[in-house]
């Protein structure tokens, strides 16, 4: 999204910064890696340290507080070097509010707000080895500061002006150019009571309306389902051309339903590999990483909901013991992270947050599908769920980052460029061949990967007409999206030679039509612990 300005940023940083940078950085680090294997981690000079945040994505976290937006704030965490954090804000939703005692509203599972602060005090003692490992984490102390309260005593409310909505308030109209993604894990009414304080500050006024403009081009809502009404209710209707980002069924699959899908995708989400690669002897910080029975007890959480304890295990025997629970925040920032799949750039090429199809003229929704190869049909949660082992195998890497005291200790993702670019034109029926060019920091040896990402292509295999999709619903709750393959239907009809090579050969069909796209990515995965990858997609466009 807002593609032009974000790749006139990158072209205009000092590169250095960004070659050593860790992570989704070192998708370019092809020299600076080699460097590492014998020296570890490059030390950034503060000016190189600015012009890396400034090359990342901006982002504020909303979130409300139960087990779910916890273990997705403690994985939030180890990779916030990867995005440029302006702040953490509380929030309350249809689900957690803490009550107000002068109105007579009693606590609805309500955790408090110190399990925030204690997980940075966590954070600040794995924070001296991760910084061994990869630059731009921000300090301890920085995360403390940009820590808000914000509406939090009932659903919905937006009424009150609070220390939460008048941070988000200022970060909204400052002058920072960039797009700033609200990450919103619980309800909105923050967010909308930030809003509706600069609408009451300039409605009326000759500034109102290059104001609006300002914070309507500037910010994006990424929306974990409605939490509550404030969206639908306030800022759909006062602030309709702000970008959002709604998932409303696919984070399902990264949350409490994932029993319900494939269990294919399942591997890493089970028992004994998040307690030996997640949970057990990391440190402080996954110490309290939450995992089914584990015996970890939330205060003012329901009885019901303690997923820690034997009862919980006893009432749902579908679950083993240290099974993964829930990030169905996750997806929010996984879409900010640059691991060479360019997803920022429109939300319809898909990437770790998934995939997502317009709805409106600045509303996307998960309403596009991608084919499951296990299930044989086409489903929208796919689009995340294809993504599982290299998110949980990318995760267990960072938890060994917040133990290793020295960079030689821990495994770092290989990097990855396409010699001939990520953006090509090419004529109907013309020969092309991708050479992709990796290199790691640890010296691993690495192998490579071509697949075609047809569904988010523009370029129409099958003339069959597809069947329509169907949902599947929990009650009033959209859990999936899904239809059969049509009798006829083709689903990817160019042929690649080389495919697990670093090179690649293959033919634009010759009934392509000018415009059209087609998406290849490149993987490259190293073989030292958890298997590491790093993407590039190429896009060609038909001429």
């Amino acid at each position: 999204m807002n593609r032009g300005k974000w790749v006139k940023t990158l072209l205009a940083l000092n590169l250095s910064a960004v070659l050593v940078a860790g992570g989704g950085a070192q998708a370019f680090a092809a020299d600076a890696s080699q460097e590492a294997i014998s020296t570890g981690l490059q030390t950034l000079t503060p000016q190189q340290q600015i012009q890396l945040k400034q090359s990342q994505a901006r982002t504020v976290i909303t979130n409300d507080g139960e087990v779910d937006d916890m273990n997705s704030m403690l994985r939030f965490l180890l990779y916030s070097n990867e995005m440029d954090l302006a702040g953490i804000v509380l929030t309350s939703s249809v689900y957690h509010y803490a009550g107000d005692a002068a109105k007579n509203i009693e606590p609805y599972r309500w955790t408090g707000t110190k399990w925030l602060t204690d997980m940075i005090d966590a954070y600040e003692q794995a924070y001296p080895n991760l910084i061994k490992q990869a630059n731009g984490y921000p300090t301890p102390e920085y995360l403390h500061s940009v820590t808000k309260i914000g509406n939090i005593s009932y659903k919905g409310e937006m009424e009150q002006v609070t220390e939460g909505s008048e941070f988000l308030k200022n970060l909204f109209l400052d002058n920072d150019s960039r797009d700033l993604y609200v990450q919103t894990w619980g309800g909105t009414n923050t967010t909308a009571r930030a809003l509706k304080s600069i609408e009451e500050q300039y409605k009326g006024t000759a500034q109102w309306a290059s104001i609006q403009k300002k914070v309507s081009d500037k910010l994006v809502l990424y929306i974990i389902l409605d939490q509550d009404d404030s969206y639908n209710e306030y800022i759909a209707k006062s602030w309709p051309n702000i970008r959002i980002v709604n998932d409303q069924s696919n984070f399902w699959h990264f949350a409490y339903a994932w029993k319900f899908h494939t269990e294919a995708v399942n591997d890493k989400l089970h028992g004994i590999w998040n307690l030996e690669n997640i949970q057990k002897d990391h440190g402080p910080l996954l110490e309290l990483y939450a995992l089914m029975g584990d015996g970890k007890m939330i205060e003012g959480e329901l009885a019901e909901e303690q997923r820690g304890s034997e009862e919980y295990l006893a009432a749902n025997p579908q679950y083993d013991r240290y099974d993964f629970i829930s990030e169905g925040d996750s997806p929010s920032f996984f879409y900010l992270i640059d691991n060479g799949l360019r997803s920022m750039e429109d939300p319809s090429y898909g990437g770790w947050g998934g995939r997502f199809g317009k709805a409106g003229d600045r509303l996307y929704r998960n309403n596009v599908l991608d084919y499951d190869v296990y299930t044989q049909r086409y489903e929208a949660e796919y689009t995340l769920m294809r993504w599982f082992d290299d998110i949980q195998s990318d995760f267990a890497a960072r938890a060994d980052w917040a133990i290793a005291t020295d960079y030689s200790q821990a495994n770092h993702n290989p990097a990855l460029r396409v010699q001939e670019g990520v953006d090509i034109s090419a004529s109907p029926g013309q020969y092309l061949t991708l050479h992709a060019v990796g290199s790691d920091p640890d010296g691993d040896n690495l192998t490579y990967r071509w697949w075609r990402y047809h569904e988010a292509d523009t370029y129409n295999d099958s003339p069959v007409e597809p069947l329509d999709a169907v949902k599947e619903m929990a009650g009033d709750l959209q859990l999936g999206l899904h239809r059969e393959k049509a009798e006829g239907e083709h689903r990817n009809t160019i042929g690649m030679r080389g495919a697990d090579s670093d090179t690649v050969k293959f033919r634009v069909p010759t009934d392509a039509k000018s415009g059209d796209t087609i998406h290849m990515i490149a993987e490259v995965k190293d073989d030292g612990a958890h298997n590491l990858k790093h993407y590039q997609r190429v896009i060609i466009t038909v001429k």
